[in-house]
């Protein structure tokens, strides 16, 4: 089977530069992601305020101006397009979050919190090993 250039994978080490530290939890920005999926923010930004109700606090959260600025000083991370500022503080998610922004799009209502608690489980599961 032969690969496109927009569908071959990561390197695993790539994706591991990428990751923050943020609020004690590991991140990746919405800046980040869309550079690894080949979207725009914009595009990115308006598919989770669809579906807000997939993305609880634990899966994502929006960083704090200072929270935003102390990564962009710590790993020199930079905005891209609008002159390298951004329009709007950026957007953190976990591996939930990430997990879920890769799942299929669930109706109807319930079906999306089964989801949201399906996607917990291996977190917690992670979590309980000693």
């Amino acid at each position: 089977m032969s690969h496109s250039a927009d569908t071959q994978l990561v390197p695993i080490e790539q994706v591991e530069k990428l990751i923050h530290l943020a609020r004690g939890e590991k991140v990746l920005l919405d800046s980040d992601l869309v550079m690894l999926y080949g979207v725009s923010t914009g595009a990115l930004n308006r598919a989770v305020q669809r579906n807000a109700n997939r993305f609880p606090p634990d899966f994502m959260f929006q960083l704090a101006a200072e929270e935003a600025a102390n990564l962009k000083c710590q790993f020199g991370t930079s905005s891209s397009g609008h002159g390298g500022r951004r329009r709007s503080l950026p957007y953190a998610f976990t591996d939930q979050g990430v997990a879920m922004l890769l799942a299929p799009p669930a109706k109807p209502h319930k079906q999306i919190g089964f989801h949201v608690k399906e996607t917990r489980v291996p977190y917690r599961v992670k979590r309980m090993r000693p």
